[in-house]
Formats: C-alpha cells, structure tokens, sequence
C-alpha cells in the first residue's frame, strides 16, 4: 500500500483492565483462530512507519506479536492519556524523525486501512494539531491523532491537573474528526465481551476479513 499521510508511529493501546471480558488482555482473545491484537496490528503496521503496544505488567505475555512494549509512567491506573503519553514519550527517545503518533485501540479488530490517511487529512484541513476517529457520528476518542511536540503538555495535565479524560485535553489544542460510515461493519468495533467475540466472528462470516 502506498503511503500519502507523513511518517507516523503507530501505537495500540491495551492498557485496559478488561473488566468485562472477566480479566486478562482483551486482545489475546482470538476471533475465527487469530487474536485480535494480530488483526489489528497487522492492519494499523501497513499504515505506519513503526509499530508500539501500549501495556502494563509482564510485557512477556505479549512476545509473540514481536512488538515493543511500553509501559505507563504516570503514577497509577491514569487510563488511555497515560498511553499517549507513553507512546509520545516513546517516540521522542527512540524515532525522534517522526512528528506523529496514531492510535486505536488494541481490541479493534476490524480498523479501516485508510485510517491514519484519513486523519492526517482531516486534521490539515481544519488546521489542527489533532484528529480523532468518528463513526455513524460517534467519536472514538482513543483512535486519534497526536502531535508528538504536545507531551510536555499532556504530562501536565496528567501529572499536576489529573486530568484523566482525553476529550478535555484534546480542546485545548483543537481536534478536527475523520469521519466513516459505521455500516455494515463498525470499524471502530471494541471486542469488550464474550458476547462482542461472537458478533466479531459473525461479522467476518457475512463480510469477510477486509474493508
């Protein structure tokens, strides 16, 4: 696939405590054989100049996807602003060429292809240093955006404001909306139940594995 948007790190985000799914890493769960995090990651690598996961705890668990894994540094469960963070942080030590980071959420199994094009479109458009996801008019605020030069920015608000909810900060700033149709499949689906499995697995019965 060839590339338009300018040279962004992915980033998934499995920080979550997967209440729900009664315990454990949501995206180990598997959907017609293959884990959720692979469908993601290979979906959101194609786009991407470097792939990062997001996680907390022993990241042996997640060895076999041959992603890096960071960790939080804000003291506490901060939620998905403490991801960003990290994965901010993550690409200023380690890519510091790259200007962008865009992340989804790790337990996505069916991201659009188009999805990191399409945010760097909307957010030049509307002259913004953020974009984030929207489907059938709902906003995804954890599938987004960032400009890599706000951290210092974001560990205040997380650090010193405790700010903990991401469309709070992401005013600040300015966040323009990249917009997709949510039929026939979401493609900002959470897999966030047992129940959620078996819809993922009959949506790829009626519709396939790609979009």
């Amino acid at each position: 696939m060839q590339r338009t948007a300018p040279p962004t790190l992915g980033v998934l985000l499995a920080g979550g405590l997967a209440r729900r799914m009664g315990g454990g890493d949501k995206p180990m769960r598997t959907i017609h054989g293959r884990t959720i995090l692979e469908r993601a990651s290979e979906r959101l690598d194609a786009q991407c100049d470097g792939l990062i996961l997001n996680a907390n705890g022993d990241p042996a668990r997640f060895a076999a996807s041959g992603l890096a894994v960071v960790a939080d540094d804000v003291p506490g469960f901060a939620g998905p602003l403490a991801g960003i963070l990290a994965a901010l942080d993550w690409a200023a030590a380690n890519r510091p060429e790259l200007e962008w980071v865009a992340s989804a959420a790790a337990d996505s199994p069916f991201l659009p292809n188009d999805f990191v094009a399409r945010l760097h479109a909307a957010r030049e458009a509307a002259g913004t240093p953020l974009a984030c996801a929207r489907s059938g008019g709902q906003a995804h605020p954890v599938n987004a955006l960032w400009r890599v030069s706000l951290r210092g920015d974001l560990r205040h608000a997380l650090v010193v404001e405790d700010m903990r909810k991401i469309d709070r900060w992401t005013a600040r700033h300015g966040v323009a909306h990249a917009d997709w149709e949510a039929e026939p499949v979401d493609p900002f689906f959470n897999a966030n139940t047992p129940e959620d499995i078996a819809e993922a697995e009959r949506l790829v019965d009626v519709h396939g594995e790609t979009r």
